[in-house]
């Protein structure tokens, strides 16, 4: 059935939840950029090595020495780094390429501009060629001096 675009929806009912796949982009990068810095290291190592620490020495033992629940923990966290990291690195991917392809238009442009500018000089190149330098008028006329000078001595 093909949507009249004079006429408004239907409401229906969504099962699925509406969330911005921008703004759940911008999140995903800021925690990918996260999880790579020293800092979140440093803080997982205070966390593991607390748990640790805790379930070992503590009176109250939460998670006995096996750490099951340590492990739960660190598989579950690394079950959501791994696709947040991966869709942050498909939107820089997106970015590199526009910037390739800008880079790439720039580089074009530059250089049909260095080529008309070749051309140029080229052009001014030859057009001096046929221009009389400072040298070439000085020894016309210090020939022609010497032409009149000797046509003037020799009556």
């Amino acid at each position: 059935m093909t949507e009249r675009l004079d006429q408004p929806r239907e409401l229906t009912t969504r099962l699925r939840p509406y969330y911005d796949p921008e703004a759940f982009g911008r999140l995903s990068e800021r925690i990918a950029r996260f999880l790579g810095t020293a800092r979140f290291i440093v803080y997982m190592t205070v966390f593991v090595g607390t748990w640790i620490l805790w379930n070992a020495l503590a009176p109250y033992k939460f998670d006995p020495y096996p750490f099951i629940f340590l492990t739960l923990m660190l598989s579950l966290q690394a079950s959501y780094a791994a696709p947040l990291i991966l869709l942050a690195q498909g939107r820089q991917a997106d970015r590199d390429r526009v910037q390739y392809e800008q880079d790439r238009m720039t580089a074009e442009r530059d250089q049909a501009e260095i080529e008309y500018l070749t051309r140029e000089i080229a052009g001014l190149r030859i057009a001096l060629g046929e221009v009389a330098t400072r040298d070439y008028i000085r020894s016309e006329l210090q020939r022609l001096q010497d032409e009149l000078g000797g046509k003037a001595t020799s009556p």
